[in-house]
This record gives C-alpha cells, structure tokens and sequence, in this order.
C-alpha cells in the first residue's frame, strides 16, 4: 500500500469545514468533528474503504477520530481520503495498532511515523559537494542577485559582471548564508534567454563571487548546461523553477557533480503561468504531490534526498489569495522532510494586501512575510534585501522558538 500522507495545518473552523466536505463526510458528521479537529490532523489520501473503516474504528477506541466519506460504511465506493485527527498520544496508539492488522496498515503505520517524525524534526539539512548546511537553529537568508536587464524588481541594476559581483560581496558582507545569481528573468510574461546569453550574463559573476566569498553561490537556472557550467566556476545549489522538468539532462549534472537542488512547484512557464486558469481543486495537496513527485524522481536519477529542498513557487502560477494561503500553511511543507524555500520579497501579492504598486517600495510588506514564513517553518528565505531579511527571519524565529 502506497498511501500518500501529509499533514495539515488547519487552524480555523472554515478550513476544517471544507476539508471535511471535500473528503464526503456525512453533514451531522461534520458538526461533531470540527471541534476534534484542534488536535493533530494527518490526511491519507486514497484509503480502500475497508482500511478507512479499520482506522476510524481505532481512532474512535482511542478517544480521537477519522473523517471519511459517508459511502464508506457500506463501500459503496472504492476508497476515501481519510483525515485522522488525535492528539499526539492517540496517533502513537494508533501506530502501535496498525503493526498488527491486515491490508497493508503495516506500511502504512510506517508512512504516518515518518511524517510525523519529519513534521516535528527541529533541524533539516541541505547537503551540496562542499558543505552541509543546517536549517532550522535560524532560518538561512539568500540573497537574490540577478544578472539581467527584465527581472520584475531589479532588472538592469546590476547587469554588468562588475556591478553584480559588488552586490553579491555586499551581500556576504550582510550575512547572507546563500547568494543565488540568475541571468534569465522568471517574471510573469517573461520571454526565455538562449543558453549563450544565459551563460554569458552569470559565469563571470559566479567566478568573481568564488574568489571573493566562501559564501554558497546557487545558479538560477533551468537548462542543465548552464548549471553545469556554473557549477564548475564556483557554484554549488541548482535552483530549478522547473523541478528539473524543462531539461531532463539537469538530473544528471546534479547527480554527477553532487550539487544541492533546490525543487520548485510551478505551473506553465513564466511566459503563462499567470493566464488562463489558476484554479486549484487541492492547492496544498497539489503543490504537495508534485514536490513529492519531483523528490522520488530525483531519487531515481541518483540524486540524494539530503541533497534536496523544496519551494511552493509563491507567485509562480499562483493567484494573490493562494499565495497567502500557502504563507499561512507553510508547515504542511515539512511533510516532506526536506529545508523549505521560501520566495516572497517584493512580489505582487504582497501588493495587492497593501496597494503598493512599485515592487521595490514592498520593502516592510517583505519583512512581514519574511517574519512569518520563519515563525512557521525551518526555512531559507530569498529576499533581496538581505540585512533587512536576516532581522525579520531573527523575529520569526524567536517566536518560533518561544
């Protein structure tokens, strides 16, 4: 059995509300459940009825409880998601319960302890050829430097290799732990940059950056042989918006060379991630299944999951109100088990809660975001201003912490 689980990070009655309609629970079920609903809450995805009917059974002997769809009481229907909700005491029960049951509850009591254990892991580690780096004492701060005339906030401030590498220094002398240097602008409507004039825009900023720093340098890129060639001037973290999905040569230069990967969850491309449709059925468990897609297949391409971190692509193919859901649920992210990225500095949903057209004045609407996302999970934040971030996630974290 091949469940998916993933935690959820519910705090308000509306949202359990909806989840528990969504998964077909029984209206007078839904009355008597949202107050159960404070405790913890793992959802399984896919349950044939029989299990369903197992797990609500336990649950309900151990004080807790499981949301399933009314037809699966007299499998009527072939499965049902199933959201287990119990303190932390009644789901170690549980755990204990399925190792002995029939249908495949074995494995799937071995998928709830790992999520469990990755959801409440204090520390996460991101692992390059050079180094390790720990997220989680402190959020990390990266620092975005792109090398391009078109990015949406700073396109052409620092297009010449000279320019660009002062920031970058200037950044280091700003604490940043990471500096990610891009040469193709991934904003909404963007056109791509040939690979000739991707390469010539960043390597000799990776180069100067290399010499003058032992801060790790990340490539923003999408094609295998700009980071390839980016990797062997001095980088070390592949930051993919495509999840390695645009160019599938990019799986193997990150398997070769051991860089770290930064897997990121987008719609379209950045010419059309914006138009046509931008609805979600499951915002959260879409985004959530195709990182943890994205994870196996890296796996299989030889790339080490330590090697790995995620992004839920705020802003890319995403409208203002997901955006600031995915802010607010951040922690279902740690499901996965790998460092969290998180970009929010200067973007348009942060304009649209504070009217700020200009996306280099979202400076104080940035630091909130930035505050938050390190309240809510062990991250890495990618500001552009990083003494400004490196305060904000310091606040974050001292109230994670707390």
């Amino acid at each position: 059995m091949n469940r998916r689980v993933r935690f959820l990070a519910l705090e308000d009655e509306h949202e359990c509300r909806v989840h528990l309609e969504r998964i077909g629970v029984d209206p007078y079920g839904v009355r008597a459940m949202l107050p159960k609903t404070r405790h913890l809450k793992i959802l399984v995805e896919g349950v044939p009825c029989k299990v369903a009917n197992i797990l609500k059974q336990e649950m309900l002997s151990l004080g807790g409880d499981a949301a399933v769809a009314r037809q699966s009481v007299s499998c009527s229907i072939p499965e049902t998601d199933c959201l287990l909700m119990g303190t932390r005491k009644q789901l170690d029960r549980l755990l204990g319960k399925l190792r002995s049951q029939p249908f495949g509850m074995e494995e799937l009591g071995r998928a709830i302890e790992d999520l469990i254990r990755n959801v409440e892991a204090p520390l996460a580690e991101l692992v390059t050829a050079r180094r390790r780096l720990v997220v989680g004492d402190r959020t990390l701060v990266m620092g975005i430097l792109n090398v391009t005339p078109d990015s949406f906030s700073d396109g052409g401030r620092y297009y010449t290799p000279a320019e660009a590498v002062a920031r970058g220094l200037e950044m280091a002398a700003e604490g940043a732990d990471l500096i990610d240097v891009g040469g193709e602008s991934s904003r909404p409507g963007a056109d791509p940059v040939p690979e000739d004039e991707e390469l010539r825009r960043i390597i000799p900023v990776v180069e100067g950056l290399a010499a003058g720093t032992d801060v790790p340098l990340s490539i923003d890129t999408t094609k295998a042989a700009v980071a390839r060639a980016a990797l062997a001037a001095g980088a070390e973290i592949i930051n993919d918006i495509s999840a390695m999905t645009f160019d599938r040569d990019m799986a193997k230069v990150a398997a070769e060379t051991g860089a770290g990967v930064i897997l990121m969850h987008m719609r379209g491309r950045p010419k059309d991630m914006q138009a046509g449709d931008l609805a979600y059925e499951d915002l959260l468990g879409e985004i959530i299944g195709f990182l943890r897609e994205r994870i196996a297949a890296a796996g299989e391409a030889g790339i080490p999951e330590e090697a790995l971190a995620v992004d839920p692509g705020i802003g890319f193919g995403k409208t203002a109100g997901q955006n600031l859901t995915i802010l607010k649920r951040l922690s279902e992210f740690r499901s996965l088990g790998r460092p969290v990225v998180v970009g929010v500095s200067r973007k348009s949903f942060l304009g649209a809660v504070t009217g700020e057209t200009e996306p280099a004045e979202r400076r104080e609407e940035t630091s909130a975001a930035v505050a938050l996302a390190a309240a809510l999970c062990p991250c890495i934040v990618r500001v552009h201003d990083v003494a400004a971030g490196r305060k904000a996630a310091a606040v974050g974290d001292a109230v994670r912490k707390a």
